[in-house]
C-alpha cells in the first residue's frame, strides 16, 4: 500500500514561457520561486505548499491542439478564497472562462485555459459563495 503526505507538483508543457509567465504570474497571481538550471527553460510556482512546474516544449505532446474550455478534459484545480473576486479579476483580464457555480461537484467551479491550452480549474465550496 502507498501512503500519501501531499501533492508535490504539477507539471505542464508550455511553447512560450514568457506568455506562460505572464498568465501564471500576473493574470493568475502565482507566486514564482528559484528553478534549478536543467539545461532547458522553464518556471516554477508555489502554490500553498506545493508547486506547479512549467516546462517549455515546444514539441509536447500533451498540448492540446483544441483549446476550447471544457471541464471533462484534464485540468488541475486550485481552490480559490473567493468565487466572485476571482471571477471579476479573471473578467477584468479578459480571460475566457466556464463558469459552473452550481456544479454537481459541490463545488462553484471557473473554468480557464493558459495560453497553451493547459486547463485550470478555480473552485470554492458552493456553500461559501
Amino acid at each position: 500500500m502507498i501512503k500519501y503526505t501531499c501533492l508535490h507538483h504539477i507539471s505542464l508543457t508550455v511553447t512560450d514561457l514568457e506568455k506562460a509567465k505572464n498568465f501564471y504570474g500576473k493574470t493568475l497571481c502565482l507566486n514564482e520561486i528559484t528553478r534549478p538550471d536543467f539545461g532547458f527553460p522553464g518556471a516554477w510556482y508555489e502554490i500553498e505548499g506545493q508547486q506547479l512546474h512549467l516546462i517549455v516544449d515546444p514539441s509536447s505532446q500533451t498540448i492540446r491542439q483544441d483549446k476550447r474550455l471544457s471541464s471533462r478534459e484534464g485540468h488541475f484545480a486550485l481552490r480559490v478564497k473567493n468565487y466572485h473576486d476571482t471571477l471579476t479579476w479573471l473578467k477584468k483580464n479578459e480571460v475566457e472562462i466556464l463558469e459552473k457555480p452550481n456544479s454537481k461537484s459541490g463545488f462553484a467551479q471557473i473554468f480557464c485555459a493558459d495560453p497553451d491550452g493547459n486547463l485550470i480549474e478555480l473552485n470554492v465550496e458552493q456553500k461559501d459563495l
